[in-house]
């Protein structure tokens, strides 16, 4: 008798047939028998096997092996790069079966006609994507995938902070809190596309001392009953602002806000204000602690060693190097599911929220916007099955 199963799941078998389950505490380092509530249908391909073990009741369980995200240290985050909007909730609701603990979007608000030379992360500057590629409103895209899972993190790679006024971010990232019960990641940058602030009137050269300014005004609002603010770039108030934030992160600020970026002020950034640095652009792991000793130092500086602090690279989907990254300090990998699709070519692999497929000068992979090179749906979920087996359960092995 053939029993499909997945990473996620264990099968029963009887006298009147198999039934699949759902495990509610998605794996285990070692197998262990889980019974939770059945699901409909069953997966489409099994990838682990186990022995099969004899129950009180004369059934037969098979029990799927897994990783636990509160038995591990390393988180897994699922990129949405590349993949058509009305296809992600599903991905994500695969992902999170799988022991995915967070789904990434990225974010651009508009494009120029003509796209310059100025990327930071490919050796000739060209940007990995073009001026017709479709644009998606993260919030939206997000909130449709909260309304088909249960408990995998929302976040952004990376919503660009300083494009829009502090309130109206604070405002669409509560609602979609609200709305998820308290599993959004705000993960930030500060933009590299001048045209893209100069097309809604936005000034490009301080974003930096913006972005600064934003990120405590953000947990502000979402912490203080009233709030009245009169800074360099901003003042209002006084306000309310209601409703707060679900989830209370750290010292009670609320939604934990990652900071993105490679520069170095990018990196102090992370170290002195964000919850967490996400890598954008590091060739490999040494350049990944290079920086983090950045980010590290700044947190020190700062008097923040003993706060909560994620750090989450986009690196590629084997064991090896993720068991490397957590050596490192690294608590998050980001991977494409699919090898080769919206990886790094040309270096470490893995995903990036700005590759683009043949750049030449630069770290490849497909463009996480644009329909060319696109997975198919069927695709990402076989390699999220798959990278659910290969590496997420395997993780806590020694």
């Amino acid at each position: 008798m053939s029993i499909p199963a997945s990473a996620s799941t264990v099968a029963m078998a009887s006298g009147t047939g198999v039934g699949v389950w759902k495990v509610r505490a998605v794996g285990m380092s070692r197998p262990r028998l889980v019974l939770a509530s059945r699901s409909a249908g069953s997966p489409s391909r099994c990838h682990s096997r186990s022995p099969l073990v004899n129950q009180p009741s004369g059934r037969y369980m098979i029990a799927v092996r897994a990783v636990a995200r509160e038995e591990r240290d390393m988180k897994f985050g699922l990129p949405m790069y590349g993949l058509s909007p009305r296809h992600q909730p599903e991905a994500a609701r695969v992902a999170e079966e799988n022991g995915y603990e967070s789904v990434w979007v990225p974010e651009h608000l508009v494009l120029p006609a003509e796209l310059p030379s100025t990327y930071l992360y490919t050796a000739d500057g060209r940007p990995p994507i073009e001026p017709r590629t479709p644009m998606y409103d993260p919030w939206v895209v997000l909130a449709a995938i909260a309304a088909s899972t249960e408990r995998i993190r929302l976040a952004t790679n990376v919503y660009v902070l300083p494009l829009r006024h502090p309130v109206i971010t604070a405002r669409s990232v509560v609602t979609l809190d609200r709305v998820s019960g308290g599993r959004v990641t705000l993960g930030v940058g500060v933009g590299w596309l001048a045209e893209e602030f100069g097309a809604v009137g936005m000034s490009f050269h301080d974003r930096g001392d913006r972005t600064d300014e934003v990120i405590p005004l953000l947990r502000r609002l979402w912490s203080e009953e009233t709030v009245e603010h009169k800074g360099r770039h901003y003042a209002f108030g006084p306000v309310a602002f209601e409703p707060k934030p679900v989830q209370r992160y750290g010292a009670g600020r609320g939604i934990p806000i990652e900071v993105g970026g490679t520069s170095p002020p990018a990196l102090r950034r992370a170290g002195r204000l964000g919850d967490g640095w996400i890598e954008i652009g590091a060739r490999d792991l040494d350049d990944v602690a290079r920086m983090l000793a950045v980010v590290r130092a700044a947190r020190a500086e700062a008097g923040r060693t003993d706060e909560p602090f994620e750090v989450t690279c986009s690196l590629p989907g084997d064991l090896d190097t993720v068991r490397r990254a957590a050596e490192l300090g690294v608590t998050r990998v980001v991977a494409a599911p699919v090898r080769g699709h919206t990886g790094r070519s040309g270096g470490r692999g893995g995903s990036s929220p700005h590759n683009d497929a043949g750049r030449s000068g630069g770290r490849g992979g497909s463009s996480p916007h644009s329909d060319a090179g696109r997975a198919t749906k069927e695709d990402v979920l076989d390699g999220i099955k798959r990278f659910a087996d290969e590496v997420i359960a395997r993780t806590g092995d020694g």
